[in-house]
């Protein structure tokens, strides 16, 4: 799959769509682990839909949520081919991780405590993760940057995730997560709006269904001109 422009990525909705040179994903979290949350789509439905099913959706998330270069997929790409089992395995441990950190953030919003099960999943991915990490310094600033070793990682997806929750979860920006009310959408998003009022993941979506639900219930109550 070609890299998408960041145009085609903002004007995704509904919770993404196929396209004929894969899927592309709706990122509206605000942060990458809640964008990652937001993967398995109408939670808590009969219809939920699982938008990791492959190694390469993983890798088409990357690439769009922009924590992977277009090169770095394409060289994970063939390494998973060479070597299915172990891809699978490591789209299966990011899906823990997606689970756990949509547990732990769901508990925010009310600030009730994060389920134990959740945190005790996230911490086991943490000293992997944060071993990947050293200090650089460009343009005589400090930065973090990723340690790359010379062979590839198919988890190489989970070590950006990973960090994102945990800097989230220890940053007051935390206070701004929220949870959709839209009917049938569980989705994780940040509220940057100036008054913290923000109630739908997306307005143009599940707002829009709210508001014509209401419409509908109030023309409902109306009485009938005959």
């Amino acid at each position: 799959m070609k890299e998408p422009s960041l145009a085609e990525v903002a004007r995704v909705r509904f919770g993404g769509m196929q396209t004929p040179e894969g899927f592309l994903f709706e990122l509206t979290g605000g942060q990458v682990c809640l964008d990652l949350a937001n993967t398995l789509d109408e939670r808590g439905t009969d219809h939920s839909r699982e938008l990791l099913l492959r190694y390469e959706d993983l890798l088409n998330w990357g690439v769009q949520a922009g924590v992977l270069a277009g090169a770095e997929a394409d060289a994970l790409r063939i390494h998973a081919a060479r070597h299915p089992r172990a891809a699978t395995n490591a789209l299966r441990r990011m899906v823990t991780a997606r689970e756990a950190i949509f547990d732990i953030f769901t508990a925010a919003p009310g600030r009730r405590a994060a389920p134990p099960g959740a945190l005790a999943a996230l911490n086991r991915f943490i000293p992997g993760v944060f071993s990947k990490r050293r200090l650089e310094v460009r343009d005589c600033r400090f930065t973090w940057t990723w340690r790359f070793a010379k062979r590839l990682d198919l988890d190489r997806l989970l070590w950006p995730a990973v960090w994102s929750a945990a800097e989230l979860l220890t940053s007051p920006e935390l206070d701004r997560v929220r949870q959709c009310e839209g009917a049938g959408c569980a989705w994780l998003f940040m509220d940057t709006s100036k008054n913290r009022t923000r109630r739908w993941c997306d307005m143009s979506v599940c707002g829009n269904r709210a508001k014509a639900k209401r419409h509908y219930a109030k023309a409902r109550t109306l009485p009938s001109r005959s």
